[in-house]
């Protein structure tokens, strides 16, 4: 169960969150929780997290190890300031900001190399849903993201399905159709790294998932998790979640 924050949070609401979370999850010991505030609430959400079962991650990386590359954060910082896992190649980063697939892979190099956990995004937007392109744009995704990568390498991998219609709309895909793109992402990890290493992947799902839809969600054997945004902002809402 991952939260996404997004650009939203100080470090000092960041420890308000913790103050009122930590209790609601205390004990829960279910799932896999992951919060991935902005760069600048990692420390502080790592030091209110410490000595619980929650991790922290960052929402993006530069798959150079350091250099020129003005208001970027390398493997190395996010390492250092305490964080574990990292979001690479979220439907925001490729809409507003350019990434491309080819980016997304020397992204998951980086990550890897590193030794962080990492959660790459795939997912179509509504045009190419409506125009029946949904296989193989995720097809394409996978396949360039997954590149020249071993699957000794990819152990850690976590993939996040987030159809880009679904997100911050209030729509969401049915669980149907949220499970039958998890299948056809798991055949793609399969054929990159073995079928053993495709039946093993966790696949979240992402996408306006609410306390009120995601035990549905997670009903679906496909689904592995969920990737949340807006939801996860307030403690008692993602608290929900995470128990659904």
């Amino acid at each position: 169960m991952a939260a996404n924050w997004k650009m939203f949070k100080t470090a000092e609401q960041a420890r308000d969150f913790f103050r009122d979370f930590l209790p609601l999850v205390a004990g829960h010991d279910r799932d896999e929780m992951v919060v991935c505030p902005p760069y600048l609430a990692i420390p502080a959400s790592v030091e209110a997290c410490r000595g619980s079962a929650i991790a922290v991650g960052g929402q993006n990386l530069h798959w150079e190890k350091e250099g020129a590359f003005t208001g970027e954060i390398s493997a190395a910082m996010l390492l250092a300031a305490g964080a574990s896992h990292v979001i690479i190649g979220h439907s925001e980063r490729r809409q507003f900001f350019g990434e491309t697939d080819d980016v997304v892979n020397l992204k998951l190099k980086a990550a890897l190399e590193a030794g962080l956990t990492p959660i790459v995004c795939v997912g179509e937007v509504l045009e190419e849903r409506e125009a029946g392109l949904t296989e193989d744009v995720l097809r394409r995704q996978c396949l360039r993201a997954f590149h020249a990568i071993s699957g000794k390498k990819a152990a850690k991998l976590i993939v996040a399905y987030e159809p880009v219609w679904a997100i911050g709309t209030g729509k969401t895909a049915t669980p149907q159709m949220a499970a039958d793109a998890h299948a056809l992402i798991r055949s793609e990890a399969e054929k990159a790294f073995g079928e053993e290493f495709g039946q093993q992947l966790r696949i979240l799902y992402g996408g306006s998932v609410k306390p009120e839809n995601v035990k549905a969600l997670m009903a679906e054997s496909e689904i592995d998790g969920a990737l949340v945004g807006g939801a996860s902002l307030d403690p008692k809402s993602f608290a929900a979640i995470v128990k659904y």
